[in-house]
């Protein structure tokens, strides 16, 4: 029977047959936990009565959302996860001066990769749909038992095609396509569905912007965000240290619920406003509104060519003396390339804040926490009523190019206009 991505790689993992509304038992190849999830998952992991981890190469626990640690309770939460990592024996465990943005860091290690199924207790953990692999997330509970057992259930989703064609402008990329999409079918427009992007736009876009637009997925309310395995994400693996992995498309005549195609001619950069990912407007349609900080980073937008999108657009500018912008580039490898090419000097010339690898103020964790009546504009994918702090404040997701010409004029602005 002809298959999508979702169902290829899920038959690849289970002897049941993977078709929409089919629940399988699944094998897994890596189960994710963070400093906020994984004592969760350690707790119900201890209560199953299990002893060890199924596989301690498939297990990666990574403290990226309050570390370096903000508060005595987040000291505590990472410090079980560091007892439990060194008790299972897991390999894959980050916190100090190798840790990263678990979604930025997984892929560049080579952890995950085509082909992959991969259940995290993260929403975000479908970025690596990016890469080709079937990775969603779930809760603690059922990474727990995925731990301990090296497998789990599915029910397989329904997929919707996204086909997009056209030119994109200038200052337009993977996180407006992504934008464009949640605003057209919604928050609930794909739930428990997967989301499979194709057509000439993203057969052209890297890798990296492949894996912004997965992560968002979850926006749109989707199971998984999947993209056909070729040359470049192959080639990505292997840069990674991944071998033996093959190309993966869906089949030709795959049955899928529907078609959405979106079209870039002429798409301004897109803005999504509070509150809710699918408020999406064009950066023109905003224009003007003031912002108090603009934020460059996390699992979206915190990668190498997110970096240079900022930096080409600071260069030789000054950050507005009544914005704080904060730059988080998302791993130690990406702050070093950004060191290297003189990124960091451009940051910190135009007068930004450069901060460690972490999530920091995406979910309103640290480095960045808004005042009531304070409005952001930010790479990060939520912005949800005090998301990044206060009740009272306001965030406006936007891609790298947006927020770092915001962050200079001290309003939103569409980056050829300053």
């Amino acid at each position: 029977m002809p298959k999508t991505l979702a169902e290829k790689i899920i038959q690849q993992h289970t002897q049941e047959p993977a078709e929409a509304g089919n629940i399988v038992r699944c094998r897994v190849d890596m189960v994710l936990a963070n400093d906020i999830t994984a004592p969760l998952a350690i707790k119900s992991f201890k209560a199953m009565g299990a002893d060890r981890v199924f596989d301690r190469d498939k297990v990666a626990l990574v403290c990226d959302h309050f570390t370096p640690n903000k508060d005595i309770d987040s000291a505590e939460q990472v410090k079980t996860v560091r007892e439990f990592a060194e008790a299972m024996g897991v390999t894959h465990y980050y916190e100090g001066g190798n840790v990263g943005v678990e979604h930025a860091l997984l892929p560049e290690l080579g952890i995950v990769g085509p082909g992959d199924v991969v259940v995290g207790a993260d929403s975000h953990t479908c970025t690596y749909g990016g890469l080709g692999a079937f990775a969603t997330g779930m809760g603690s509970t059922d990474i727990a038992a995925a731990m301990a057992l090296g497998e789990t259930w599915f029910k397989v989703p329904p997929t919707i095609r996204v086909e997009i064609s056209g030119t994109p402008q200038p200052h337009v990329g993977a996180k407006d396509y992504m934008l464009r999409l949640i605003g057209e079918i919604g928050v609930a427009g794909a739930l428990y569905k997967a989301l499979e992007f194709g057509g000439p736009a993203v057969e052209a876009l890297s890798v990296e912007g492949r894996m912004t637009m997965a992560n968002m997925a979850i926006e749109a309310g989707g199971k998984a965000g999947l993209f056909a395995v070729d040359d470049k994400t192959i080639a990505y693996a292997r840069r990674a240290g991944r071998s033996g992995n093959q190309a993966m498309t869906p089949d030709s005549d795959a049955g899928y619920e529907r078609v959405v195609v979106i079209r870039l001619d002429g798409m301004s950069p897109q803005i999504a406003c509070p509150h809710l990912p699918d408020n999406v407007h064009s950066v023109d349609e905003v224009a003007g509104l003031r912002v108090d900080q603009a934020v460059i980073g996390s699992c979206t937008n915190g990668r190498i060519e997110d970096m240079r999108e900022a930096a080409a657009v600071l260069k030789g500018k000054k950050v507005s003396s009544r914005v704080r912008c904060i730059v988080l580039p998302a791993t130690p490898a990406i702050w070093k390339q950004a060191l290297k090419e003189g990124l960091i000097e451009v940051f910190m010339e135009a007068g930004c804040v450069v901060g460690p690898a972490t999530c920091g103020p995406c979910l309103g964790g640290h480095m960045g926490i808004l005042a009531g009546g304070e409005r952001a504009i930010a790479t990060t994918n939520r912005n949800f009523k005090g998301r990044m702090g206060s009740l009272e404040s306001e965030v406006y997701l936007s891609n790298p190019a947006v927020a770092a010409a915001s962050a200079v004029v001290g309003e939103i602005v569409h980056p050829s206009h300053i």
